[in-house]
């Protein structure tokens, strides 16, 4: 029923897109259109493994009316339709020259984004007035007792592209559109990056001042819009990783314009290695892909939103020759394991292949990075992959690496035979530790990291809604029949 919804949205969106740009071009003055770059691109932000997939989808009305005004919390507010409407409402009346299509569709993106931010207002806290002062005031002091996460339930958007393409005029006429009672802010990267910094030092001494500064900046502001976001800076490099960990944590919402790709990021800097780890926090085709050491309440947050209703309970799943797979939570067709419980114990294909002939959905908590001392388990993991991937399953895991991370200790003979020798003890000792020289495994690891970054992508969880929506179809079309019988 969600994706029926979500495709009846995107069809209302087209069409009014379409309607618009009709409109537009009854209205339009005779101009020649602006000469702007079709490099500009749209890229999804992975914010700490929260995924728009896991919204509740609702209808959201776009209200066409752009002046009238409405009081919430005491608070005078402009009626806004989101970045798309507004975009052809200004070219209908001829404060802007035509954009190309490649700007349409980053602006479909940044409409599909606002909609998303319209729906969970208030899961995502947005509106400055929706909770009391006091409340506030009792999450912080709780806060301080008990560690707490919220991941935003609402992904943000990387957008990138070359000079002169109107990033930054795309990402302002999206944050125009927001309510003026939501904690959002605009500001330049520098400037942002210029405020963290000054901050640390006010905080200076503290045992974790980066922790205590994510905390300031999600308190004022759960939107974060950042312009031309560059990084050149060592200094920054160093800390953007742990800052917006800490940053996506509290619930924060990233929406950035860069020149550069995510891959292209501070190429060449100092120290690039330690910077590495935020490029794969901050890519987006990991939807359902956690990059947290440790972060079982979130896989179990997002687990309990899967089986919404039901109970998650103990369960047994035959397989071959009479032997039976213990789940440790199962429901809604989804089935929650600890890593250990599944790649650690001597399980293999036959056990998989039952376990996705009655649940079409894993939650698995903990992968580790794979190395000589757990080769057994990387064996195992790979298999799962394989047969989770033969069945179109759905993976929701936590782990301690990026996919090309957590093999990264995995070699062939022959790589390691072109190992550079290194000339320091030392630094051969940290390079070669845990390394495991495995040709079979060597050769398989790059399968199943393409499988992984693949079950992750926006395509293949939309393919998986799709059948799941069709399955319950050709369900509910059975009992029908079975009724009318």
């Amino acid at each position: 029923m969600r994706t029926f919804i979500l495709y009846v949205r995107q069809f209302r969106s087209a069409f009014q897109h379409r309607r618009y740009s009709f409109l537009s071009d009854l209205s339009r003055r005779q101009k020649v259109s602006g000469n702007w770059q079709t490099s500009d691109a749209s890229k999804p932000l992975h914010n700490a493994g929260i995924a728009r997939y896991l919204l509740p989808v609702s209808m959201v009305t776009r209200n066409l009316v752009t002046d009238s005004a409405i009081v919430a919390n005491g608070v005078k507010e402009v009626s806004r339709a989101g970045p798309l409407v507004e975009y052809d409402r200004r070219i209908a009346e001829g404060e802007l020259v035509d954009g190309d299509n490649c700007q349409v569709g980053t602006l479909r993106e940044l409409q599909r984004l606002y909609d998303d931010l319209v729906m969970s207002a208030n899961a995502c806290s947005l509106d400055r007035y929706a909770a009391s002062e006091k409340a506030g005031r009792s999450r912080w002091l709780w806060s301080r007792f008990i560690p707490q996460s919220s991941y935003s339930p609402v992904k943000g958007l990387y957008l990138y592209g070359g000079v002169g393409t109107g990033k930054t005029m795309l990402m302002d006429l999206f944050f125009n559109q927001l309510p003026d009672s939501w904690r959002k802010r605009r500001i330049h990267f520098h400037d942002f990056m210029l405020d963290v910094h000054s901050r640390l030092q006010r905080h200076k001494g503290v045992a974790d001042p980066l922790e205590v500064v994510a905390g300031e900046i999600s308190d004022e502001a759960v939107l974060l819009c950042l312009d031309e976001f560059m990084v050149t800076d060592v200094a920054d490099a160093l800390i953007l990783n742990r800052l917006f960990r800490h940053l996506f944590s509290n619930g924060c919402i990233l929406v950035s314009t860069s020149n550069r790709a995510p891959d292209k990021l501070y190429e060449g800097g100092l120290q690039r290695d330690l910077f590495l780890p935020f490029i794969s926090t901050l890519k987006a085709e990991q939807g359902f892909y956690f990059i947290e050491k440790d972060a079982s309440g979130l896989v179990k947050q997002k687990f309990q939103y899967l089986i919404g209703e039901h109970t998650a309970v103990p369960q047994e799943v035959e397989v071959v020759m009479g032997r039976k797979l213990q789940v440790p939570l199962g429901a809604n067709g989804c089935a929650y394991f600890p890593f250990e419980d599944l790649c650690d114990k001597p399980l293999g294909a036959a056990d998989y292949f039952g376990l996705f002939k009655k649940f079409h959905t894993l939650a698995l908590e903990g992968v580790p990075i794979f190395g000589l001392h757990n080769r057994s388990a990387a064996y195992r993991f790979v298999t799962l992959v394989d047969v989770m991937y033969e069945n179109k399953g759905r993976l929701l895991c936590t782990a301690e690496g990026s996919p090309l991370q957590l093999f990264e200790r995995i070699v062939t003979i022959a790589d390691a035979q072109n190992m550079a020798p290194r000339t320091s003890s030392r630094s051969r000792k940290n390079d070669d530790f845990d390394l495991c020289v495995d040709n079979e495994l060597g050769f398989a690891k790059d399968r199943t990291i393409s499988r992984l970054t693949e079950m992750n992508s926006k395509e293949y969880l939309e393919q998986h809604a799709a059948m799941l929506a069709e399955k319950q179809l050709s369900q509910d079309d059975g009992d029908e029949k079975a009724l009318q019988a």
